[in-house]
């Protein structure tokens, strides 16, 4: 159980440890989401109103969020403990993460490169997750890598509409360190830091160490992209590949690369007809790529059943969690914010209503701000 605005710790780095009531509100919502879509994630317990401001872009209400997690233990915890200047400081802390969170781990050969692999294949597989559903975290530092696995911070996140690779939606992300294409970079680039970390207790000859560990990263991308490939295919139906299938996949990416429709509806519309009624659906070249893919799942009985079970109907719509979330932090409403709330607990059922379906017109100059 951890409070996050409560207010000043010896890790709140000269600044005031509070956090906006909008921005736990945010938490609360898309952590809920999360939980709904199935991936790993802490949960929001509850977020407490205070009669206190806070002063950021502007003067906000201030609100406290109580979170849950299987562990609050992070790559940065590592960081922090290798830098205290004491050897068997991350000792300890390997210790006890292995004893809490790993303890098959306690009595395998070169268990440190075990532990090490177990949390890269953590972090593939839910970072792949997140890409599934189009979610972009927005500031993916290594004190928001959780070592179990799991989603931790929401800050600055949002849903990508309109399929680019390169979206950005965080206010302080200037550059696109974190943007959607990028998070597999940088879920590596945690994971190395986490590696330096432990070398010493790999083996204490460091060259030794690095080259016990190397192959973990060395094999990362192409591990990454054969979840990746596994978990798009699945969005299109098909579990067991076949001869072709990549290609089948390729081709739907490259249009949707080129046209940028709608990520979530380009593969819920597969399932749902309603939701390829938008003029983009309509090309020549996207109706010769669906025959193609129809003829190719014809022949799966289940792949309407695999359609549904990783293609949401409904996602946390940004223009959507913005309208809840104004509602709810100003205007004291939280009509809205529940009803969203709602929607997200179930989101893979069948639905028809465009409010929550339907992307907004545009996100031009939509941003996200971190309120801790």
């Amino acid at each position: 159980v951890q409070l996050k605005g409560s207010g000043k710790t010896p890790y709140s780095r000269r600044g005031d440890g509070r956090a906006t009531l909008y921005s736990m509100l945010r938490e609360y919502l898309i952590s809920e989401a999360m939980h709904g879509l199935g991936i790993p994630t802490t949960r929001s317990l509850a977020v407490v109103k205070s009669e206190d401001f806070v002063y950021r872009e502007k003067v906000h209400e201030m609100g406290v969020l109580t979170r849950v997690a299987s562990s609050h233990i992070r790559v940065g915890t590592f960081e922090l403990a290798a830098r205290m200047g004491d050897s068997d400081c991350i000792r300890q802390l390997y210790d006890y993460t292995v004893e809490r969170h790993y303890p098959e781990l306690k009595h395998v050969e070169n268990s440190v490169v075990a532990f090490l692999e177990n949390v890269v294949n953590r972090q593939i597989h839910l970072v792949n997750d997140w890409m599934r559903v189009g979610f972009i975290h927005g500031v993916m530092n290594s004190d928001n890598m959780s070592i179990v696995g799991e989603t931790i911070d929401y800050g600055p996140c949002a849903f990508m509409n309109a399929f680019n690779p390169n979206t950005v939606f965080s206010s302080i992300d200037e550059n696109g360190r974190y943007a959607y294409a990028n998070q597999p970079k940088m879920a590596k680039w945690n994971l190395m830091r986490l590696a330096e970390t432990l070398l010493s207790l790999v083996d204490k000859d460091s060259n030794r160490a690095i080259e016990k560990i190397q192959p973990l990263f060395d094999e990362f991308d192409n591990n990454f992209n054969e979840v990746w490939k596994i978990n798009h295919l699945a969005k299109i139906g098909i579990v067991d590949e076949q001869h072709g299938d990549k290609e089948l996949l390729n081709e739907l990416m490259a249009w949707m690369e080129k046209e940028k429709p709608d990520f979530n509806n380009t593969f819920r519309g597969l399932l749902d007809e309603h939701l390829h009624e938008d003029s983009v659906f309509q090309q020549e070249s996207f109706k010769m790529w669906k025959l193609k893919w129809q003829k190719r799942v014809d022949s799966i009985d289940s792949y309407k059943d695999v359609l549904g079970s990783v293609n949401p109907s409904v996602i946390p719509r940004n223009h959507l969690v913005e309208e809840a979330l104004l509602e709810g932090s100003e205007g004291g409403d939280l009509q809205l914010f529940n009803l969203l709330l709602q929607k997200l607990e179930k989101p893979y059922d069948f639905c028809t209503s465009s409010k929550f379906q339907n992307p907004p017109v545009s996100e031009a100059g939509y941003k996200t701000f971190c309120g801790t």
